[in-house]
């Protein structure tokens, strides 16, 4: 067989086995989306969502009275007389916690359904604030606790107030009382609730830019992988606890408008994975096609296109396999049979088509490097293309190593002839 026509034979089944990849990766991403927003929401109203802990409000309210001036004209428009309305007006004023002690305890609960994991977690909440009138007179103070999320579940909750536990129906997603403050009195709210949600938990200490007084949150998380929400608070002091870390949050007095909290650590997603194996995979069997192709030429063994197409074929059942096993089995699992499901099929093919030692060492052992230890790479972040550098960078010195020493004017020319 002519050498262009072989090439070009080759050549035309990477590009139709490219083009198959592509489409399983539509594919996969597809049932992916398609499952992600109903899968998600079931989720959500069976364990929750993300939390967003809010500082109670304090505000100071009183009666206040207003006079109105009104004139009274005639029909000419001349003002016959000058009356007073009085009436009484509900004033409000805000009041900043003057310190805020909160302790929270995350359980990472990383949950499976389909192609997706979840990661839930478990929050054990607590919290003491207090606050200080800087008013003259004595006031009423309307104290409202909301809670993070209106339909999630809240176990043991307890709403106390300078001491005493007070009994609030929660009402739109919050709960309230009202005490009297006097001048430069100080009165003390204790909140605590065990919940659970899902992505992250964070607490924000103010609503937009205010400054945030006396301010320490403890937080402790049984899970080592640990992320903070952008934009907000880093911790000022973190400690490895053996499971997990302790952090905490300690400002004396700072302004802001961040929160503080954690991005629960996720697993990889078996349908996002399944799709970025098959975009990726073209450049796997082009490094694997390109070494069969010039181990062939080096040992006057030239494997014909037809022959290429059944490798090809047994490199595409590798991700066809993980696509459609991954939501079934293990990640670990549905990857390791697949790959190894598509080694045999090369391996046991060659041996057939070109020789056992061939088959085993230079075939098997490619296989092994340049789709299965390519695909691995795809399980740690950022070293894909690291990967793939250092797999073009070791196969360009080999094959230059082996052909350094060939004229290629007569290979060619031999081959030609041969053909």
């Amino acid at each position: 067989m002519n050498l262009i026509l072989r090439a070009v034979g080759i050549v035309f089944v990477f590009i139709l086995t490219a083009v198959s990849w592509f489409v399983l990766a539509g594919v996969t991403d597809s049932r992916s989306n398609s499952a992600r927003w109903s899968i998600r929401q079931e989720v959500g109203a069976l364990w929750g969502n993300a939390q967003v802990q809010r500082a109670p409000e304090f505000q100071l309210r009183w009666e206040e009275e207003v006079v109105e001036k009104r004139d009274v004209t005639d029909a000419n428009g001349t003002v016959i007389t000058t009356r007073y309305d009085r009436r009484m007006e509900t004033r409000t004023r805000a009041l900043a916690p003057a310190s805020t002690r909160a302790d929270v305890k995350l359980h990472l609960d990383e949950r499976r359904r389909g192609l997706f994991w979840f990661p839930l977690y478990d929050v054990d909440f607590g919290g003491t604030w207090t606050v200080t009138s800087d008013d003259t007179v004595r006031r009423a103070l309307d104290v409202t606790f909301r809670f993070p999320d209106e339909n999630a579940m809240y176990d043991d909750f307890r709403f106390v107030v300078d001491g005493a536990e007070v009994s609030a129906v929660p009402q739109a997603g919050a709960v309230s009382t009202a005490v009297w403050i006097e001048p430069g009195q100080t009165v003390t709210l204790g909140v605590s609730y065990r919940s659970r949600g899902a992505d992250s938990w964070q607490y924000q200490p103010s609503q937009g830019v205010a400054q945030v007084k006396d301010f320490q949150l403890a937080m402790v998380t049984d899970f080592d992988r640990i992320d903070f929400p952008v934009p907000g608070l880093s911790p000022t002091a973190k400690n490895d606890n053996g499971q997990g870390w302790d952090l905490r949050w300690d400002f004396a007095s700072v302004v802001t408008g961040f929160g503080a909290g954690m991005i629960m650590p996720t697993r990889i997603q078996p349908g996002e994975l399944a799709t970025e194996l098959a975009v990726s995979a073209p450049l796997s069997l082009g490094l694997f096609f390109l070494w069969i192709y010039v181990l062939g030429l080096l040992r006057e063994q030239q494997v014909h296109p037809i022959n290429y197409l059944f490798i090809a074929a047994a490199f595409f059942a590798f991700n066809l396999l993980f696509a459609y096993s991954a939501d079934h089995l293990p990640i670990e699992w549905a990857f390791g049979v697949s790959a190894g499901v598509s080694v045999l099929l090369v391996v046991s093919y060659l041996r057939l088509v070109v020789g056992a030692r061939f088959a085993f060492v230079e075939a098997g052992l490619a296989q092994l490097l340049y789709q299965v230890g390519f695909a691995t790479a795809h399980f740690f972040d950022g070293f894909t293309g690291l990967t793939i550098t250092v797999l073009g960078i070791v196969t360009l010195f080999a094959l230059m190593q082996l052909t350094g020493r060939i004229d290629w004017s007569k290979a060619f020319a031999k081959k030609v002839v041969a053909a």
